[in-house]
């Protein structure tokens, strides 16, 4: 058997993997969705998909992989990668670093030492970077949003508005962690703008077969799969691997590098998204939420995929690579 027919098989055998695992997990009902935003508390909870991506385009797709929700924190991931692009590495560590923090994503806290927030997938970071968005209006930078989700997605997305609203209505912490960052000198003096362009970046809509475009195309050294378009450089899409490995899953994300090892994002609106570099993205979205904040279905189904094909970035021995 040829190499191509032994990827192509191995295809196959991922797919009917993911089948018995969505047919198995679509009964496990712990967890609630996320209640402090009253919109995202509204939704469906036993909406369940898994979607795949690979580098050359080829999808896997279960469940409600066409059901559109807000992409929540994992635009931090993103916007990162559009900050980096735009300003370069050393503007961006001026504002956020890398470390990993134990405590929740909306902590109000900062690295006193160097005057910076601790890393750019919790709040304060994400806000950090938020304000970095180039241009002389709300209309202008959320322009420049809309156009980065463009390059990834394959087309324009919409935002939820009522989900939007919601976030602004209740979003005092963000608030609190925006004139800090003031206060810091972290940020400029528009913060409003800068809050309500980090609550609409949350509030954008995608699928779960978007999510694992996005995925893929980070995970595809930033190409996209299908249009060919480079979304962002090598180095970033490294940067961005890094982060998401060592940042991405909120205070889990100690745990998740050990258990399963893949670099990766969550957003309270119920994705996650994977990305084996060189592979393809993994995509799961269910929005019954663990303590943490991140999709408990969504955390078995990478688990379970993880050990199945050794996929965690330390395995001598995986399938991919033969």
């Amino acid at each position: 058997m040829d190499e191509v027919r032994a990827q192509e098989r191995l295809v196959e055998w991922f797919g009917d993997v993911c089948q018995d695992v969505h047919g198995r997990l679509a009964a496990l009902t712990d967890g609630e969705p996320a209640s402090y935003i009253p919109e995202l508390a509204n939704v469906d909870p036993d909406r369940f998909a898994i979607a795949t991506v690979a580098v050359n385009g080829q999808p896997t797709l279960l469940g409600d992989h066409e059901h559109r929700f807000t992409i929540q924190s994992i635009s931090k991931l993103l916007l990162y990668g559009l900050a980096l692009e735009t300003h370069g590495r050393d503007q961006v560590l001026r504002r956020a670093g890398v470390a990993p923090t134990g405590d929740p994503f909306n902590a109000i806290e900062l690295d006193d030492a160097l005057h910076r927030a601790p890393n750019p997938m919790v709040n304060s970071g994400a806000i950090a970077i938020t304000d970095m968005v180039d241009g002389d209006s709300f209309e202008e930078r959320a322009d420049v949003v809309l156009a980065l989700f463009e390059r990834y997605l394959g087309h324009r997305p919409d935002v939820d508005d009522a989900v939007c609203a919601s976030e602004y209505s209740t979003g005092h912490r963000n608030r609190a962690i925006g004139y800090l960052l003031l206060d810091q000198g972290i940020i400029g003096d528009r913060v409003e703008e800068t809050l309500d362009l980090y609550f609409m970046q949350c509030s954008i809509l995608i699928t779960t077969a978007d999510l694992a475009m996005i995925g893929a195309t980070i995970a595809n050294n930033g190409v996209h799969p299908v249009t060919g378009e480079r979304v962002v450089g090598p180095k970033v899409a490294r940067d961005m691997l890094t982060v998401a490995l060592t940042c991405g899953m909120y205070d889990y994300a100690g745990e998740w590098a050990y258990t399963v090892g893949i670099p990766a994002k969550s957003g309270v609106g119920g994705g996650i998204v994977g990305m084996i570099p060189g592979v393809g993205g993994i995509a799961v979205f269910s929005p019954r939420l663990d303590e943490h904040g991140n999709s408990v279905r969504g955390i078995r189904v990478f688990e379970e995929l993880s050990q199945e094909f050794d996929l965690h970035v330390f395995d001598a021995d995986q399938p991919w690579n033969p």
